[in-house]
């Protein structure tokens, strides 16, 4: 390297010169652009650098399109298939679901029970609330001019709110379901343990009255009972936040409401509530009816063409042909056989008329004495005695 230099000394003292005068150059030359000065170095710079940066950009570009094309995606399919596998799964038990549904409903119609549903409720805005932390007590701007009344249920789109207390003519007051003084009907949704939800001093809400021997999840769903006759059936009341045994009998479960009670703007109270009870679902099908179009169907019968006879020989109820039994032949001698063919033929005419229910069948009598055997006739004449004659002798 510095045999190069020293062999072009000249000529490299001449490069290192016009590139310190290009420097000094576009440090003090400006160039406008859009109103803004720009210093002709930046602008080398820029150009020089772009493409170096333009390149890098495209390899991490084509990197991470790479990565996130198949490397990443190595699982997708066999992540598609669980997710299948889960819908399918879903919709088995969705369609076990409805079936259950379909036939509470239909035992519960049959049986007579009635349900509580929300017919009317008024929305309210909440106005105040009370300066106590025992007493947990909100205002709204709804009364008995607006249908208002005492012990109306007051909830929000999340869940239970309380009930109304106290109710004035353009004002109301609602007791929360925090208070210590509250009390609501709940059951777990899985275990089906009821209970009785209210307040503590602290500000907590707790579900009692459970047993210490039952067992319940952290997060089962609380719903409303009925029993208190005020919030209707199925309502959400919170989810279970701490169970544990407590100093007497019953479990010291902690339950979270579903409305945040410290953030209430707007509310609704359910002034009206019918009771009925539930329709049986009409487009349910029945397993009887699901039966009876798997069985297999009975093929037409065949018609019979077999004249009068053929006629008379079929049943009332089936209409096949059933075989008559043959008039045994005279046995006994003497009897003649064309009396035998002519009985047989007049009892099947008759069997043909009285199945025809549309015309009247005459009355055929069955002849009342039976020819008696000529016992004589059928004597061999080589058994008769025959008297001696005298042989008279010719003259």
């Amino acid at each position: 390297m510095e045999n190069l230099i020293t062999r072009y000394r000249n000529i490299s003292a001449l490069v290192a010169v016009l590139f310190a005068q290009m420097l000094l150059l576009g440090v003090q030359v400006k160039r406008a652009e859009e109103n803004k000065s720009t210093r002709l170095i930046r602008v080398w710079v820029v150009d020089a650098i772009t493409p170096f940066e333009k390149g890098i950009v495209r390899i991490q570009g084509g990197v991470s399109g790479l990565w996130h094309g198949y490397f990443y995606l190595r699982g997708v399919r066999q992540e598609n298939r669980d997710l299948k596998q889960q819908i399918e799964r879903m919709q088995l038990e969705q369609v076990r679901l409805k079936d259950d549904a379909d036939q509470a409903r239909r035992l519960q119609s049959l049986l007579g029970f009635k349900e509580q549903f929300i017919s009317q409720t008024q929305a309210a805005q909440v106005i105040g609330s009370s300066g106590s932390e025992h007493s947990r007590i909100i205002y709204i701007d709804k009364g008995t001019n607006d249908g208002i009344g005492r012990d109306m249920p007051v909830i929000t789109g999340d869940g239970v709110v309380g009930k109304v207390l106290h109710v004035l003519g353009s004002t109301a007051q609602v007791l929360l379901i925090d208070d210590q003084t509250s009390g609501v009907g709940t059951i777990l949704e899985q275990s089906r343990l009821q209970g009785v939800l209210k307040g503590t001093a602290g500000g907590e809400v707790i579900l009692d009255k459970v047993m210490n021997d039952e067992q319940v999840q952290i997060g089962e769903k609380v719903l409303t009972s009925g029993g208190d006759e005020i919030f209707p059936k199925g309502l959400l009341v919170g989810t279970v936040a701490k169970a544990v045994h407590g100093p007497e009998s019953f479990l010291s479960i902690q339950v979270k409401p579903a409305a945040d009670l410290n953030r209430l703007e707007e509310v609704l109270v359910i002034t009206k509530q019918e009771e009925r009870a539930p329709q049986a679902p009409n487009s349910a099908p029945r397993a009887a009816d699901i039966l009876a179009q798997r069985l297999p169907s009975v093929p037409d019968k065949p018609a019979l063409t077999g004249g009068a006879d053929g006629e008379g020989n079929k049943s009332q109820n089936g209409g096949i042909a059933e075989p008559q039994p043959s008039q045994p032949a005279a046995s006994q001698p003497g009897v003649a056989t064309g009396e035998a063919v002519s009985a047989t033929k007049s009892s099947t005419a008759s069997d043909a008329r009285s199945s025809e229910p549309k015309l009247p069948a005459p009355a055929v009598k069955p002849p009342t004495t039976k020819p008696q055997p000529q016992t004589d006739s059928a004597q061999p004449q080589s058994a008769q005695p025959q008297s001696a004659q005298p042989q008279v002798p010719p003259q």
